[in-house]
């Protein structure tokens, strides 16, 4: 799944968590979740990984930034803690890029390798799909959050 899909459904689990230590695990825990289901992937080659993978992080980062500011100043951290947690499994990609390992132990980089249900025929049908169900929902909550901060 696209990292950005991960950083919308961490924004929607942390506007509706109790606390940003909650929001960081409980979007840690739904990576796992959203990586099991079916969606998005299987690249032709490293070229067109990297291009989709400088992208969408960029994407991703764009987001959290809006995100947080969108955020009722209340919920800025819980909704940021809810991202980073959300997208944190996916830094053994940039970190085996970087400097040439993951940082995640072996069995959890295994673990997360066989959950994945990739097809390369389900951008449209599950990637935009998703996007734009955790972007509505997201933009719902913080319009709800603003009329009762106005009441």
């Amino acid at each position: 799944m696209l990292v950005t899909n991960h950083v919308l459904s961490g924004a929607i689990i942390g506007a509706t968590a109790r606390g940003p230590w909650a929001a960081f695990a409980t979007g840690f825990a739904s990576h796992l979740v959203l990586d099991a289901i079916p969606h998005w992937g299987r690249f032709e080659s490293h070229e067109h990984f990297m291009r989709v993978a400088v992208a969408d992080g960029l994407t991703g980062l764009a987001v959290m930034g809006a995100a947080t500011a969108a955020a009722r100043p209340a919920d800025r951290v819980a909704v940021f803690a809810g991202m980073a947690g959300a997208a944190f499994p996916d830094l053994n990609k940039p970190s085996k890029i970087f400097f040439g390992h993951s940082f995640f132990p072996r069995r959890f980089d295994e673990f997360h390798g066989r959950i994945q249900d990739e097809a390369p025929d389900r951008f449209r049908s599950h990637e935009l799909v998703a996007g734009a169900l955790f972007a509505a929902g997201f933009a719902g909550l913080v319009l709800a959050g603003r009329r009762r901060g106005r009441r």
